[in-house]
């Protein structure tokens, strides 16, 4: 997540048996990567880049343009990301910078800013004075494996790093794409260790639609 993703999130450790109660500590258990290693791993390209708010994105190598983002880690991309400013706070709030930072291939839908103002800014302050609260949020909003646009909508259902929030349904496709009933707003953007979607709300566990 020039994005962070944004960006991650067994964002929280899943242990053992413990998986349905995500503990609040940062750190989070590495999810495997051995399925990225076939002909489609999910990485992406500038070029591949897609959706209505890509173009409000920094242009050239400013920071939180595509070419400053794509080299970094995806906490890293998303602090400089003007969309994701309320998500990297979010991040920093539940000490997962690094956690999400040391995945080795993941996949982050990443609220823009004005999801997280829908909650009101009273609700959002008092999540992010609430870790336990809110790290099991962000790891709904992360899958364990890489996934471009064309892979999310050929796998249709996603377990996500909170696996006792249910499955992340996608429909659709390209602009018209929706995870969980929230619009891809700018997706396949491309950073070190994930593929990042913008979404236009924040996730619930428990509620796809």
């Amino acid at each position: 997540m020039g994005v962070a993703a944004v960006a991650a999130l067994s964002l929280t450790a899943c242990s053992g048996s413990d998986t349905a109660s995500p503990a609040p500590s940062s750190s989070m258990a590495a999810p495997s990567s051995s399925a990225d290693s076939g002909a489609s791993n999910g990485m992406t390209t500038n070029a591949d880049v897609f959706g209505p708010a890509c173009s409000q994105l920094p242009q050239g190598n400013a920071p939180g343009s595509l070419d400053s983002m794509g080299p970094q880690p995806v906490a890293s991309a998303a602090s400089t990301n003007p969309l994701l400013t309320k998500l990297v706070a979010a991040v920093k709030a539940t000490n997962l910078v690094d956690t999400l930072n040391s995945q080795q291939a993941i996949t982050v839908f990443a609220p823009a800013d004005p999801a997280f103002a829908a909650l009101g800014d009273a609700k959002f302050t008092e999540l992010a004075g609430k870790p336990a609260e809110l790290a099991p949020i962000l790891q709904y909003h992360v899958v364990g494996k890489r996934y471009d646009g064309e892979g999310l909508a050929s796998a249709g259902s996603l377990e996500s790093l909170n696996t006792a929030g249910g499955p992340l349904k996608i429909e659709g496709s390209g602009e018209n794409m929706t995870v969980n009933g929230a619009r891809i707003l700018c997706g396949n953007i491309p950073t070190k260790n994930a593929t990042v979607f913008v979404i236009d709300k924040v996730l619930t566990p428990g509620t796809n639609q």
